[in-house]
């Protein structure tokens, strides 16, 4: 980042600092780690501005730091900063409480430009799909337009991105790389900083210790863009059909207002929703789709095996015999196995039964505060199996891993849910292909959907292939 220079007639010597701090932030006082005193020269120059934490809007409020606008997200308390009773945001308190007395602080001086050095040190290849797509992307981010990327599981969205990344950053140009889910920040950073070692790589997720200051490139959960303010030129969002992004307004809210205006707008999934779908084949927004893997390989296609009442058998302190069947013979031959089930109990169970024949099997969820911990002994084929909820559908790339799922016709495993369960598998040039299976208590429509889907996509990445 390049040195900022304050006005001719205002110096102050944590300038710099307080400014690489704030600049596209709405950050509370105890976020920015100085007391009113040293803020108050900035304030009156002009340079900082103060915002209301919650305004009146309607019969309601307004949180201006997630744009909460529900009523029902509201409640009152008895403040002891005034002594009176004060409202306060629910949907963002996680991150600091807002509340009717309270202020955000915000950057209103020269910003700071970008220094580091923007030369892309992957080495590899793209397919031909991913070049197109590369294209396609470097095309919208010179032009601040929209573009969706409609990518297969494994098709190598992140080195697509690897190009548009470095025309944005030789322009000098800030970037947000956001995502519903922490595993999945975690995932993309250790490849971004790999691939531009010169720039400054942050990652913001729950528990973070990179929560504050500037960076070239910011890896955020979509929860952490709430403090964010007209603070990115690029704005990427990877899994964008993925909970809770899919399902929240506000998070939506809050990647637009960190976004600057004119900022372009890059949108990847494998499974996008209908509303995109519709749009894009509408002419509505632009989109490339990439239907075949990087390495060439096709999706592996599910298996869909009936195993009886599998939830009574697990009352009894049992395993179901096929599954018990599958995991024998993907463990003996050393392939790590993901299980997917639909709840925290149902994970907690079949990991533990499962360790009492595989020992180190481990199970995670989303409420696991070792989950970190445990992916990485996975990763680290410290633990033979890993069963887990959902959280871990996507995002998570475990080389050789094949997968099941446990009860494939609860309401939960929608099509969308079993396609990215099914997109773990294969991800590997040296290991393209491993089994699926979805293990059932009867077949539903979105199992049926999911095979569909794979297969479709298998045949235009075939047909692609032999253009």
């Amino acid at each position: 980042m390049s040195p900022i220079q304050g006005d001719a007639d205002f110096n102050h010597p944590s300038y710099n600092e307080i400014c690489t701090r704030l600049a596209g932030r709405d950050l509370l006082l105890e976020e920015i780690g100085e007391p009113l005193e040293v803020l108050l020269p900035f304030l009156q120059a002009g340079h900082i501005v103060m915002r209301p934490g919650l305004s009146k809007s309607g019969k309601g409020w307004l949180c201006h730091r997630c744009l909460e606008s529900d009523p029902g997200l509201f409640a009152a308390f008895s403040c002891a900063r005034c002594g009176q009773v004060c409202t306060y945001c629910r949907t963002c308190l996680e991150m600091g409480r807002i509340d009717t007395c309270g202020v955000l602080f915000s950057w209103n001086g020269r910003a700071p430009l970008p220094e580091g050095t923007a030369s892309l040190q992957w080495q590899g290849e793209l397919s031909p799909g991913q070049q197109k797509a590369s294209n396609a992307l470097c095309r919208a981010v010179a032009d601040g337009t929209e573009l969706l990327i409609w990518a297969v599981c494994g098709a190598g969205k992140t080195e697509i991105l690897f190009r548009g990344i470095e025309d944005a950053c030789l322009s000098r140009r800030r970037i947000l790389l956001t995502t519903p889910r922490a595993e999945v920040v975690m995932e993309l950073l250790p490849r971004i900083r790999a691939a531009f070692p010169g720039l400054i790589v942050k990652g913001l997720y729950g528990g973070s210790e990179e929560r504050f200051g500037y960076a070239d490139i910011h890896i955020a959960t979509t929860h952490q863009t709430r403090r964010f303010r007209d603070a990115f030129d690029v704005v990427i969002i990877d899994e964008i059909d993925a909970f809770p992004f899919s399902y929240d307004p506000s998070l939506k809210q809050a990647v637009d207002k960190a976004a600057k205006s004119g900022a372009a707008r890059i949108y990847l999934t494998a499974t996008p929703s209908r509303l995109l779908k519709k749009q894009a084949r509408d002419g509505k927004l632009p989109f490339i789709q990439i239907p075949r893997r990087y390495h060439g390989y096709p999706l592996p296609v599910p298996t869909l095996k009936w195993i009886g009442n599998w939830k009574k058998a697990l009352k009894k302190d049992r395993i179901p015999p096929a599954l018990l069947a599958w995991c024998e013979k993907k463990t003996s031959a050393g392939v790590p196995v993901f299980v997917f089930v639909s709840s925290v109990e149902q994970a907690e169970t079949a990991a533990r039964l499962l360790a009492e024949k595989w020992e180190g099997t481990i199970g995670v969820h989303a409420a696991d505060p070792r989950r970190h911990e445990k992916i990485q002994l996975f990763r680290n084929k410290k633990a033979p199996i890993l069963v887990t909820t959902t959280i871990l559908e996507r995002g998570v790339t475990i080389k050789g891993a094949e997968a099941a799922v446990l009860g494939a016709e609860e309401s939960i495993f929608d099509e969308k849910a079993l396609v990215q369960i099914a997109g773990r598998v294969g991800r590997s040039k040296d290991q393209p292909e491993g089994d699926v299976m979805y293990f059932h208590y009867g077949k539903t429509s979105a199992m049926l959907e999911a095979v569909r889907h794979i297969q479709t996509m298998n045949k235009q990445g075939s047909n692609a292939h032999g253009e």
